[in-house]
């Protein structure tokens, strides 16, 4: 501790800010030796203080590609994991002068290195708003537009860059709002079915989480809808990526989540639900077959149609969620049993109660003594609409009155 204080009590940083303002033949050591000194969390604070990030940034211009390797390491460590450091940036005009530089750049290697500063600028709040109102969303949109129609390696991993910093910048709503009006949701969705082909699933991953965080707002959902990308999204229905299916299926959730027109959609397209059944099974990846289930009960839940019933019926999905019910997760098993009691309110005739196992997992539910009471509640809200069923109410009473009549009687005194 005593060495970085007396290293710091020396001079150098001022030093340093000196060299690379003015003596071109020594800045590159100096941002290299900079770079360096900024590994360590000490050093950080005086480096910000001395204007040396400030100082650095013009010299991401040089087209000496030692120089740019050197000034961009030396920016991103000091701005990495440094609050201090990033609260006394957002005091300065970074923000604008990185927006410059981005929009400047030219080749491959001076993109990456703007775009890996911006991203750890992003990770401020305050810092996020700056870049915003720097225009940081229209440079970024540019860059899309013009390597969508690339394949060059270089190129996907400045696309990957872009697509996490639109992730990063897609935590405000008004960010959010403001992006969908730049029309930067064909430009993803333009690189998503490229890139499917291609199997690239780190760019894929990264444009669909840039897409979910979209989805959020409900301006931003209607707006979604309008543009068709519930039809469009559904070309990666094709990949056979666990990570890219796992996105996929939470972004199709977000989008549907309230809105009744784009569950309409999803809920009646026989391709999306064939698909939706087969990820149901997907015993070598759970988080899939969970992802599938719920979006399943989801479009069930935001449209209550008898329609999207019958079109969820003749794929299959009915007997998934069942098997739903009985899930580990309590959050799941309410998901499953609501979108049952409303499929069952709709047209009860999808429920073939010995074949779809129904009665048994609400059996197994209500003998469980750690089955939630909210679940508890759902499972006997969906045993009141099966008894609306003249059929079937033999087999369902005699659940009521035989299997667990202690924990229906305490429902219907507490109800």
């Amino acid at each position: 501790q005593r060495s970085f204080s007396l290293f710091r009590e020396s001079g150098i940083f001022l030093t340093l800010a000196k060299i690379l303002k003015g003596n071109p033949r020594c800045a590159v050591k100096a941002a290299q030796v900079l770079s360096e000194i900024a590994k360590n969390e000490e050093m950080k604070k005086p480096c910000i203080e001395a204007d040396l990030v400030l100082t650095l940034i013009p010299l991401l211009e040089s087209t000496d590609q030692e120089m740019l390797l050197h000034a961009g390491r030396a920016i991103g460590r000091i701005c990495y994991d440094n609050h201090t450091a990033k609260e006394a940036l957002s005091k300065t005009n970074v923000a604008e002068q990185l927006v410059k530089q981005l929009r400047r750049a030219e080749n491959h290697e001076r993109l990456e290195i703007v775009f890996e500063v911006l991203q750890a600028l992003a990770e401020n709040d305050v810092l996020k708003v700056q870049l915003v109102e720097a225009g940081v969303q229209e440079v970024v949109s540019e860059i899309l537009l013009r390597l969508q129609a690339s394949s060059q390696a270089e190129d996907t991993c400045i696309v990957k860059a872009a697509s996490d910093l639109i992730v990063s910048l897609l935590l405000g709503d008004g960010n959010c709002v403001r992006m969908v009006q730049l029309g930067v949701i064909h430009q993803l969705l333009d690189l998503l079915e490229k890139h499917v082909e291609s199997g690239d699933v780190s760019v894929q991953h990264a444009a669909l989480s840039a897409l979910r965080n979209l989805a959020i707002p409900v301006v931003n959902k209607i707006q979604v809808l309008e543009e068709g990308v519930a039809e469009r999204i559904q070309a990666l229905l094709r990949s056979e990526m666990p990570p890219v299916q796992f996105k996929l299926l939470g972004t199709l959730r977000k989008l549907a989540d309230g809105q009744a027109d784009a569950a309409e959609i999803l809920g009646q397209d026989p391709v999306l639900l064939n698909r939706l059944v087969q990820w149901c099974n997907a015993n070598d990846h759970t988080g899939v077959r969970g992802e599938a289930n719920r979006l399943l009960a989801s479009i069930l839940h935001h449209n209550r149609s008898q329609e999207v019933v019958k079109a969820i019926q003749e794929a299959q999905g009915v007997k998934h969620l069942v098997s739903m019910t009985t899930s580990k997760h309590a959050a799941m098993q309410n998901e499953a049993l609501n979108a049952l009691a409303i499929a069952s309110a709709i047209d009860l005739g999808i429920f073939l109660l010995k074949e779809s196992q129904l009665v048994q997992s609400l059996h197994k539910l209500l003998q469980d003594d750690n089955t939630s009471p909210e679940v508890i509640s759902n499972s006997m809200g969906l045993l009141c609409s099966l008894l609306n069923s003249v059929k079937d109410i033999k087999e369902v009473h005699s659940l009521l009155i035989t299997k667990n009549p202690s924990k229906v009687a305490s429902f219907f005194m507490k109800s």
